[in-house]
């Protein structure tokens, strides 16, 4: 009989969803999460809870989907179609999206990531890029999963003790926080700003990162569990990670302030950390951007792979060649000197168009039982689904009129 596993050897078992924690705390988060703290103060916290709560329910039907069947979400997506307009038509749009998607983050995570080093170094801001670039491109050609599932571990830990330190130091005050920032409010002034937030965590290319990822570490139905374990853990900390940002932010600064560079909040934190201000949230700020330079190009590679039926080897030649064009791009943008907020918000905006297709799509997919037998989503999940999926429809038009 087998032992009942405890909640250690639970966490013991805890990976891919490090990894997609780590894609979705980019520099992104960072720079959206600290200018919406500012602005609103405490305000919209409940839209980070309420993104944080949809992307579980999606990472949870894909982490499935890849348990089960054995197969990442673009694979499911090329065989759902059999008329070739349609088959290639999807194939055409998963490469297209994500692969320009995250090639447009690429370069937004690695400026991040270098205005972190930055404030260590005080060396050149390409001179960081590069170096990102470089780190991260060593890492992803070793091509070992343990060992690139370890580094994002350790990049995961170190942003939840800068960000939550920085939100402990700064002693909010925890009754208005839970006044304000549980009661969900929209008016023409945040609407904007609440799609920014939502759009920064519910990123399309994790849905395939997670869904090939998982296959990895978890074999077959018997470690289900550990696998829903794997991403509620992961995607909780997330969120504890982003809520931090947000609660420093709103009490580090006038409300109504904003931030155009999230590097702003180590200055406003000198007076209760001293000199180790900067260190402490640039460490964060670093750990942000070279996971997330590293997430992005492992996103698309895998994402091709599955809608062109190549195997996916992680030192496979073709593999290899998807990660390095977007990890080039990434590095050549950042090194031109392009302003990172401009790209950040690029990118959201593209993945916010293209996430309602996504979503609908892996509808359909979590229906098949040819490929998930009995393990199809019931009716309650298809309807968190489908509330989700009008959600992100309705941003996707929201944020089209805004902008």
């Amino acid at each position: 009989m087998e032992r009942k596993r405890t909640f250690k050897d639970r966490v013991k078992k805890v990976g891919p969803g490090a990894i997609v924690a780590a894609a979705i705390i980019g520099p992104g988060t960072v720079a959206t999460a600290s200018h919406v703290g500012a602005k609103f103060g405490y305000a919209l916290i409940w839209a980070l809870i309420f993104s944080i709560v949809a992307t579980m329910f999606l990472q949870e039907m894909v982490t499935r989907l890849g348990v089960i069947s054995r197969k990442d979400l673009s694979t499911i997506l090329r065989e759902e179609f059999s008329n070739p307009v349609l088959k290639w038509g999807t194939i055409v749009l998963i490469i297209s999206a994500i692969v320009i998607g995250s090639a447009a983050y690429e370069a937004g995570n690695i400026v991040g990531g270098a205005l972190g080093m930055v404030a260590i170094t005080g060396l050149p801001s390409n001179v960081m890029a590069i170096t990102i670039g470089l780190i991260s491109g060593i890492l992803l050609w070793i091509g070992k999963y343990k060992i690139i599932e370890r580094v994002f571990i350790g990049l995961i830990f170190l942003m939840t003790i800068s960000f939550v330190l920085s939100a402990i130091v700064i002693q909010p005050d925890i009754m208005a926080i839970l006044k304000k920032g549980l009661v969900p409010t929209v008016s023409d002034g945040n609407v904007l700003f609440i799609i920014s937030l939502i759009g920064t965590t519910l990123v399309p290319y994790t849905l395939f990162l997670q869904s090939s990822t998982v296959q990895e570490r978890f074999k077959g139905e018997k470690d289900l569990k550990d696998s829903r374990f794997d991403v509620i853990l992961t995607m909780t900390i997330c969120g504890i990670i982003s809520i931090s940002i947000v609660i420093t932010a709103a009490a580090a600064f006038p409300i109504g302030t904003g931030i155009e560079n999230p590097s702003e909040m180590a200055d406003q934190l000198k007076p209760l950390l001293g000199s180790w201000a900067k260190y402490v949230f640039a460490i964060g700020i670093f750990s942000a951007g070279i996971s997330s330079s590293m997430t992005a190009p492992l996103a698309a590679a895998y994402a091709t792979a599955g809608a062109l039926g190549w195997k996916k080897d992680l030192r496979s030649a073709k593999f290899r060649m998807v990660w390095m064009g977007i990890l080039l791009i990434g590095v050549i943008f950042a090194t031109l000197g392009y302003d990172p907020i401009q790209l950040i918000v690029f990118s959201q905006y593209a993945n916010g168009l293209i996430l309602p297709i996504i979503v609908l799509f892996l509808l359909f997919a979590m229906n098949n039982r040819n490929h998930l037998r009995k393990h199809v989503n019931p009716f309650w999940m298809n309807l968190i689904t489908s509330i989700i999926f009008l959600m992100t429809i309705t941003l996707a038009f929201l944020s089209f009129d805004i902008l």
